[in-house]
């Protein structure tokens, strides 16, 4: 059984309280929480090193400080609701000894912080010990490595678990520039009639960090660029964009808006995709000498449904690229016949940034001063702030333990995404090198050809919506 979901968590349990995802975001967010007065519950970590609770302690305000500083009263609170309990998450005796902890708490939301591989025995474990009943899950990314192991760490969930008290978490979503893009999109009535196929020549995503792999390349060897980002956080920001009105603001309703956009995108095949490797990535340490990972993959996906029906949508991600940014640019179709000569420079533009700055514009074409017809680009529409109010980890966490269901993924959403990229998963085709501060490798210009080549980011407030990349 799962609770009801306006039942408030009354304990949480974080396993992995030692690692490094609970050091560089969930303790923050702890904090965080605490301090807005969204966690006055008992917080049990969890995780196999033998640590005192002073340690646990000492290694919550070490996190704080380095990510944002500490906040006297809140973390106190927060120290003073800590507890730790030490123990291999393949031995019984761990799981009773948590129960013990959790003492009359009948509502936990239990946090799995550490690798998938370890999803079984932690759910199993907790059943055993009687923890499970009335309990929420949250599971973290990578939800699988192709269709095939998500489907198999779906049934291995649901042996403890029912769906309702699963929630796989993805902080992209949580982002404020994501939800901005959300609200945007439906709370606004002039969008809707040029929403479509008829009116939108084609859609661009980009993903660009200038950075490599950040000493993480062990890790990036298991995934690359198309399971770490692709596949989720750019798949989901499609979806977001495209997907059908949700009838109700709800998690289900929204749930099904977003599988049933999914279900439409066209599996991935070998002539829609080109993959990169930034020059150097073999010298990263962690990384094999003949790896063929990539670094930077670019697509083209096609929505065979009614509102979507012929419009190129081009996907983009990197790392090494000139800048970090992520941006969607939605260029509408030109006027059906040019009255003024010459034409205006680029077609009408709606852009959505998300990072480094927010903002959202819609550019479109003006006529300069003087005595000609000549037009310019001029933006009609900006909306910009500076920063974000809520971390995600912060606001996802808030939302699991109240039980609002709205910003995590369902088993057919995870599965519908995999479906998508897996044709390609494996491809054999050579990964095209790169150079550090390019826009990846030449290849993939041809995806974009036919719709004049890929936009740059609009990276600042004042630079041009409509400069392009040059090959």
């Amino acid at each position: 059984m799962s609770p009801e979901p306006d039942t408030h968590a009354d304990a949480l349990v974080f396993f992995g309280a030692t690692g490094d995802l609970a050091f560089q975001k969930i303790f923050p967010a702890l904090q965080a929480l605490t301090r807005r007065g969204h966690l006055d519950i008992p917080v049990i970590g969890v995780a196999k090193p033998e640590w005192t609770i002073d340690q646990l302690r000492a290694r919550a305000r070490e996190s704080v400080t380095a990510h944002g500083g500490v906040d006297g009263d809140a973390f106190g609170r927060l120290a003073s609701r800590l507890s730790y309990v030490a123990g291999d998450y393949q031995v019984l005796d761990t799981f009773e000894r948590l129960r013990q902890a959790l003492g009359s708490a009948t509502c936990p939301l239990f946090y799995l912080a550490i690798p998938p591989s370890l999803f079984g025995s932690v759910a199993t474990g907790l059943a055993q010990a009687g923890s499970a009943s009335h309990a929420r899950l949250v599971v973290e990314k990578p939800f699988g490595r192709d269709l095939a192991s998500a489907q198999a760490l779906n049934r291995t969930l649901h042996a403890v678990f029912p769906e309702s008290a699963i929630y796989r978490i993805d902080h992209f979503l949580g982002k404020e520039p994501v939800q901005n893009l959300v609200y945007f999109r439906f709370a606004n009535s002039f969008l809707e009639p040029v929403w479509n196929r008829d009116h939108i020549d084609h859609v661009q995503i980009t993903m660009a960090e200038d950075f490599g792999v950040r000493g993480r390349g062990r890790f990036y060897e298991e995934v690359g660029a198309l399971r770490d980002v692709f596949q989720n956080h750019l798949l989901q920001l499609l979806t977001l964009l495209t997907m059908e009105p949700p009838v109700a603001n709800d998690a289900a309703a929204i749930a099904s808006s977003k599988v049933a956009l999914l279900r439409a995108i066209r599996p991935l095949e070998r002539g829609d995709v080109v993959r990169g490797q930034y020059r150097g990535y073999t010298a990263e340490e962690g990384v094999s000498t003949t790896s063929h990972v990539e670094t930077y993959v670019a697509a083209r996906l096609w929505l065979d449904n009614w509102r979507w029906a012929g419009v190129p949508f081009f996907i983009r991600t990197g790392k090494q690229l000139p800048l970090t940014a992520t941006e969607i640019r939605v260029r509408l179709k030109r006027p059906p016949v040019a009255l003024f000569a010459p034409a205006p420079p680029t077609a009408n533009e709606f852009c959505f940034q998300m990072e480094p700055h927010v903002f959202i514009a819609l550019s479109a074409s003006a006529k300069r001063p003087g005595e000609a017809m000549v037009g310019h680009d001029v933006r009609l529409v900006e909306h910009y702030h500076p920063s974000d109010e809520m971390a995600p980890y912060e606001r996802l966490l808030g939302d699991a333990l109240r039980g609002d269901r709205i910003l995590f993924g369902n088993e057919e959403g995870i599965e519908a995404a995999w479906r998508i990229v897996d044709p390609v998963l494996e491809d054999v085709v050579p990964v095209r090198e790169y150079e550090s501060g390019s826009w990846g490798p030449a290849e993939s210009d041809r995806l974009t050809a036919e719709s004049g080549g890929w936009i740059t980011p609009a990276f600042t407030r004042n630079r041009s919506l409509s400069e392009r990349t040059s090959s």
